[in-house]
């Protein structure tokens, strides 16, 4: 499949930008340069190695602090580059269970 005929539209950073991957329990973090994003995928470039690491699931941190993330699974590894593709959640099992809780102590 293209990417013309996936309908997605990919950003591509002309410098890349300093991103950083990080296991599900925080066990490893890897330091990564972002060269290309879309909604649903990213290409990535890693320092270091990866060897070893399970990249099964995973985050991307997108910022210093870690509070802009997004879960991540590997899709192709060539020497130290990498796509991955975004995890998309359960939808709606979380806001809707909070939902109705909100609701129920507020006398909704």
């Amino acid at each position: 499949m293209t990417e013309e005929s996936k309908g997605v539209e990919r950003v591509t950073f002309s410098r890349g930008f300093d991103v950083c991957i990080m296991a599900i329990d925080g066990t490893w973090r890897r330091d990564c340069v972002l060269n290309a994003i879309s909604d649903t995928d990213a290409s990535l470039t890693v320092e270091g190695t990866i060897q070893g690491l399970n990249l099964k699931e995973f985050f991307l941190l997108l910022s210093s602090t870690g509070l802009a993330y997004r879960r991540c699974e590997l899709v192709r590894v060539n020497g130290t580059e990498m796509d991955i593709s975004f995890l998309k959640g359960k939808p709606g099992k979380k806001r809707a269970g909070g939902a109705a809780k909100d609701a129920e102590r507020i006398g909704a």
